[in-house]
């Protein structure tokens, strides 16, 4: 016999999502944080009307001797387009940077009505090719200088090798002064060729090899014969396996040593 056992059926449970209901919006609110918004718009704009007053003077500071300063207003005057407070000062900068001995250039706002400049000038540290001037960094400043002070050292070498010609007068300055003796030019040729001008004028061949090396030979093994008798030699030539030659002023007579 089988049983059977009837259950209720359950009743469907009415749904618990009712219409959303919209809410009013509260138009005072938004009117009087839309006004607030304006407000400080307003004044900000009126601010900055109120500041942006007509350039009249520029101010150039700065220790300098080969730029000036009506050089620097001048340039100042055909960038400044505006007020003081809408003047593009990187605008500016970059146009009183190109100005020839000027290396570095910090401009600044000087309320009410002033643009300050403060220059920092090119220290010229050889002298490049004919009329040419380098930087401390080896860089080159000026192509063609009125004026090439003849006291800086000379350093030649083709359109681009600035930087290799300095490095290699830097690095050995210091060790022939120590040595005794005045480096006072670098040559590098369009072939490659490498040559040390000392003090009386005499010449150090290095070639276009194995210049480091040669260099340091030089240093050891020629440099306290050069200084010695800087006044008869007229070149060193360095450009030997284990030796250099040397060339005399007057008879022309050239000595080989060699290395042992």
């Amino acid at each position: 016999m089988k049983l059977a056992f009837w259950r209720k059926p359950r009743r469907r449970q009415a749904s618990s999502l009712a219409p959303a209901v919209a809410r009013p919006v509260d138009w005072r609110a938004l009117g009087i944080k839309a006004g607030a918004v304006l407000g400080v718009l307003g004044v900000l704009l009126l601010l900055r009307v109120a500041l942006d007053r007509p350039v009249r003077h520029v101010l150039v500071e700065g220790s300098f001797q080969r730029v000036s300063a009506p050089e620097i207003e001048s340039v100042v005057a055909k960038v400044v387009d505006g007020g003081l407070a809408s003047v593009d000062l990187d605008a500016v900068r970059r146009e009183v940077e190109k100005i020839p001995w000027v290396d570095d250039a910090l401009v600044s706002r000087q309320w009410p009505d002033a643009i300050r400049v403060t220059i920092v000038e090119e220290v010229a540290a050889a002298r490049w090719n004919d009329t040419g001037l380098l930087n401390t960094r080896g860089e080159l400043f000026i192509r063609n200088a009125r004026f090439v002070p003849p006291e800086l050292p000379s350093l030649e070498g083709p359109d681009g090798t600035e930087w290799e010609v300095a490095r290699l007068y830097l690095d050995t300055q210091g060790p022939l002064l120590e040595a005794g003796l005045r480096l006072t030019g670098v040559r590098l040729d369009a072939r490659g060729a490498w040559e040390l001008r000392l003090g009386d004028g005499v010449i150090v061949r290095l070639g276009r090899q194995s210049v480091p090396e040669r260099l340091q030979r030089f240093i050891t093994l020629a440099s306290a014969t050069v200084a010695k008798r800087i006044a008869e030699i007229s070149y060193i030539d360095m450009r030997y396996t284990n030796g250099f030659s040397v060339g005399w002023n007057g008879n022309g007579r050239t000595a080989l040593a060699s290395a042992k």
